[in-house]
């Protein structure tokens, strides 16, 4: 509802808004000495700019709120809704949420606290997105100066054959574990994956049909907290910092979900679906790690997109990490999951940062393929090679006894290169 400006160049707009929304508003408007209704008119402006989709602000419990706006804009501003299908109420409540991302407090840390999003993903199967995804969530929730221990020990002790073969100096490696830290995190690893193998590792059970899931929660069928679904790993290593939301047997399903929830529910958009059911746990965490399908449909769509860069989030912190094997079916199915990525950034304005390849089960004795394979992908320009890892038994064991990786051998190579990945994976 809108109302003359007593000098007629404004017109006031009734609407409503979540009251935490107003008293955050009201005061970042204060702390950057601007009237409300520019604030609003600014917001409401970029929002009907912006190309890229805007996740669900929870409109529970909205109150009356009333502002001024240039005469038109609040028509323009609902013919917006309208076409994005989205209620006026739910628009204001985006515009706002995004003005007040892009236009931090000057007192507040210029990157918000939330947590890194690693996305683990690659359409080709067999790859070892599993092992990977675990190995990260591990080597983030272990002591830190344990892990650090471990992998000093296990860097000073490489090869000069195993550097190369890693395309490493050693010194390098021993300046960037100085550098960074990566363990004492808290860790949450999302089995993303229909397959279910991550949980199954754990011996963690699946959720059963039926019940509230991560898929229930994508498409706003959860009547439960997802929180409720969360599972913690009991290892003394990780001292209650590492926690598995499980595969669900309704997860084969997602993607025709997905489709159905975009069809039939109002404002739904199918590439925040993942954001929305993650949102209310990132307090939470420190990290998230996605263990992604073997496919390229609109389930990877969504990881991908809760893996882009946010708002003020530095570079290089969140993203995509692939893991590849040595040969030429992976380096197919890297090229197809690029161009997907790429496609979705254009299409969505968005910013998603490569994080690095991970090269698994290599094997030299293969031969010309597995060699030459391996100098590729280190050739691959505006990429890095976080690691290359062997054929190891380690993790098959620990997979048989279903322990986690770098509790079963923590002094193994295989754990020590789960570190060094999680050490190289952006910060």
């Amino acid at each position: 509802m809108a109302s003359p400006y007593p000098d007629g160049d404004r017109e006031k707009v009734a609407s409503k808004l979540p009251p935490g929304l107003q008293y955050e508003l009201k005061v970042r408007a204060a702390e950057l000495g601007l009237d409300m209704q520019d604030a609003v008119t600014t917001a409401v402006t970029d929002w009907r700019a912006s190309t890229t989709s805007s996740p669900d602000i929870d409109t529970g419990g909205a109150k009356s709120f009333s502002t001024w706006l240039p005469n038109g804009l609040y028509e323009q501003f609902k013919d917006t809704c309208n076409s994005r299908g989205v209620s006026y109420i739910q628009g204001l409540a985006q515009s706002v949420r995004a003005w007040l991302d892009a236009h931090p407090s000057p007192n507040a840390n210029p990157h918000p606290v939330e947590p890194r999003r690693l996305i683990v993903g690659n359409q080709k199967g067999g790859v070892g997105k599993t092992s990977v995804s675990l190995g990260l969530g591990e080597a983030h929730a272990e002591d830190a100066e344990e892990g650090a221990q471990e992998l000093r020990r296990f860097i000073e002790a490489l090869a000069h054959h195993e550097l190369k073969r890693m395309g490493r100096k050693r010194a390098d490696l021993l300046e960037m574990l100085e550098a960074r830290t990566t363990g004492g995190q808290r860790v949450l690893v999302v089995d993303y994956d229909p397959q279910g193998h991550l949980s199954s590792q754990l011996g963690i059970p699946w959720i059963p049909r039926g019940e509230d899931s991560l898929v229930t929660h994508m498409v706003g069928e959860g009547q439960l907290h997802i929180r409720d679904l969360v599972v913690p790993v009991d290892d003394p290593r990780y001292a209650g910092r590492l926690h598995v939301l499980p595969a669900s047997f309704d997860a084969f399903l997602l993607d025709s979900k997905i489709t159905m929830a975009t069809a039939s529910v109002r404002g739904f958009q199918k590439e925040v679906a993942l954001e929305r059911a993650l949102r209310p746990l990132e307090d939470d965490y420190d990290v998230i790690v996605i263990d992604c399908p073997p496919s390229l449909g609109l389930a990877m769509d969504a990881a991908l997109y809760y893996g882009r860069r946010r708002r003020n989030e530095a570079p290089n912190r969140s993203g995509v990490v692939i893991p590849v094997q040595a040969e030429d079916s992976s380096a197919i199915a890297y090229e197809i999951l690029i161009e997907q990525m790429e496609e979705l950034c254009k299409d969505l304005g968005l910013e998603i940062d490569y994080l690095g390849i991970v090269v698994n089960l290599y094997d030299s004795r293969r031969g010309f393929v597995a060699t030459s394979s391996l100098e590729s992908w280190q050739a691959i320009e505006d990429q890095t090679v976080l690691a290359v890892i062997g054929d190891l038994k380690e993790q098959r064991e620990a997979v048989r006894m279903q322990q986690p990786l770098l509790s079963y051998a923590p002094a193994s190579a295989q754990a020590n290169i789960m570190r060094l990945i999680a050490l190289g994976a952006g910060q």
